[in-house]
């Protein structure tokens, strides 16, 4: 077995999307082969209505997929095809945009006025870009969860996983999605697919994610005083943490535990032609999609 090495570390930077959301963007309109089959994700949480209730308003989508995961509060949707729904805390939505979807998204707050869950995009292939919109809406009692000796906790949303299989399924990035909690001072070793992208978003507490030379955590060069140093650095709240091949993930939790997203996809390795919320895979796909929206064709017919 090998532990796969941590390749960064970063912060989710603040954003503002939709009719003024106030989010955090842990990755997204960068290098779309950098995590590839996945685009983009959005963490929003906030305990003041006044920075989501106007949400995201109608807004189209083609040639990807979204995943919503409501942690607190819930999230209203609508769309072009009549498909309307809630989701509450602990549900998920994963939509299939596929040729084309107007929807909106309106956020509602939960105890204390707090909102809180995730967004993430995943790329469709080539010959799924045009097949026909669906929805995959689960509620949190149907997501099976792992309990251990330990006091590590696993929802496991999307994949099989330690003999548990999540409900969402037919995704054509095959990914495994889990929410996962480590106690404080727990040393956990999780199994990926070591021909997948991989990464974790820690949103709760602090831990060390390891490789297999350095245990205790990420080894880090920085520019200390104008010197380069090796240094510890415990990925904390709202941190991006991007692995490289291996099929072990290893994580030491801090002192307050930690609660982090592990996610991972097979690559569609498939060129990118992405504007906004539409992603095809050539400049000409891209300007056919949004000349569509203007002439009021971009909504096509079941097949």
């Amino acid at each position: 077995m090998s532990i796969r090495p941590v390749l960064e570390t970063r912060k989710a930077i603040p954003a503002r999307e939709g009719a003024g959301v106030h989010l955090h963007r842990a990755f997204g309109f960068q290098d779309p082969e950098e995590l590839d089959p996945f685009l983009m994700m959005d963490h929003f949480r906030n305990d003041d209505p006044r920075l989501y209730e106007a949400g995201f308003p109608w807004h189209p989508h083609r040639g990807i997929e979204t995943i919503t995961y409501v942690i607190d509060g819930a999230v209203e949707h609508q769309d072009s095809l009549g498909n309307t729904g809630n989701l509450g805390a602990g549900d998920v939505q994963w939509m299939t945009a596929g040729r084309g979807i107007l929807h909106q998204e309106m956020p509602t707050p939960g105890a204390n006025g707090v909102n809180h869950g995730f967004q993430l995009w995943a790329n469709l292939p080539r010959d799924l870009k045009m097949t026909d919109p669906r929805y995959q809406d689960v509620t949190a009692k149907e997501i099976p969860e792992i309990f251990e000796d330990d006091g590590t906790k696993v929802r496991v949303i999307i994949g099989s996983f330690w003999g548990q299989t999540g409900p969402v399924d037919g995704i054509a990035a095959d990914p495994m999605f889990l929410d996962v909690t480590v106690p404080a001072g727990v040393k956990k070793t999780f199994p990926i697919d070591t021909h997948r992208r991989a990464f974790a978003y820690v949103f709760e507490g602090d831990a060390a994610f390891a490789d297999a030379s350095q245990p205790t955590g990420i080894l880090l060069e920085k520019e200390v005083a104008g010197e380069e140093v090796n240094i510890r650095d415990m990925s904390g709240d709202r941190t991006l943490v991007r692995f490289g091949n291996g099929d072990e993930v290893t994580v030491q939790a801090g002192e307050q535990g930690v609660r982090f997203l592990l996610i991972s996809g097979q690559p569609i390795q498939e060129p990118v032609a992405w504007h906004g919320p539409i992603v095809m895979n050539t400049q000409a796909e891209l300007q056919q999609a949004f000349a569509e929206l203007r002439n009021g064709t971009f909504i096509k017919p079941a097949h």
